[in-house]
């Protein structure tokens, strides 16, 4: 019984990997964790400017700027599903970069800001509040359906050839490829390019 609890525990801290650190002026940044590519990374961010990159390599990554001791950088990884959660942004100038694996499936809620994602290959499920939402999809032919909207504002979505503003207005695509693509502005813009 003894031997079974000491190896979950063992098998627990192997699996779990979590960073909890804000930056300092000594700079701390980046923050970073091992992660598997074609995993799904959620991420609950603070408003500001936010770059979403894919890389080739197995790592999650978060740098910032100004690097402040209230800024609070969360990243949990278990398997294959990852978390990430910044908090305590200061209000003017934020500004950070989040790098994942190329090939890895995005769940991002964001307050307010400007939200840009590229060279992200797997499934994307982005949504902002209020701000500028850009999204590189690539190639439109590798999604299966791809949904954008916003309730008050713009959507640009020169990839899928649709540009609409004004009150309420979306679009529903369906296509070939393996990924889905939804991406949601409560007030602002979508570019989808």
């Amino acid at each position: 019984m003894r031997l079974g609890i000491l190896v979950f525990l063992c098998l627990s801290a192997w699996m779990v990997a979590a960073q909890d650190r804000g930056g300092d002026e000594t700079g701390k940044t980046p923050i970073e964790a091992k992660f598997v590519a074609g995993g799904q990374v959620r991420m609950g961010l603070c408003p500001g400017d936010i770059q979403l990159v894919g890389t080739d390599e197995s790592m999650l990554r978060v740098s910032y700027r100004p690097e402040r001791d209230d800024v609070r950088v969360r990243l949990e990884v278990v398997g294959d599903r990852a978390t990430v959660k910044i908090g305590g942004c200061p209000h003017n100038h934020f500004h950070a970069r989040i790098e994942v694996p190329k090939s890895s499936a995005l769940y991002v809620r964001m307050l307010a800001g400007q939200l840009s994602v590229r060279d992200i290959t797997g499934d994307k499920d982005v949504e902002l509040s209020f701000g500028q939402m850009n999204v590189a999809v690539g190639k439109p032919e590798d999604y299966s359906h791809v949904d954008a909207s916003v309730n008050s504002g713009a959507i640009d979505a020169s990839a899928f050839n649709v540009n609409k503003g004004g009150l309420f207005r979306s679009f529903d695509k369906s296509g070939p490829g393996k990924y889905r693509l939804h991406a949601h502005v409560g007030a602002g813009e979508v570019d989808l390019r």
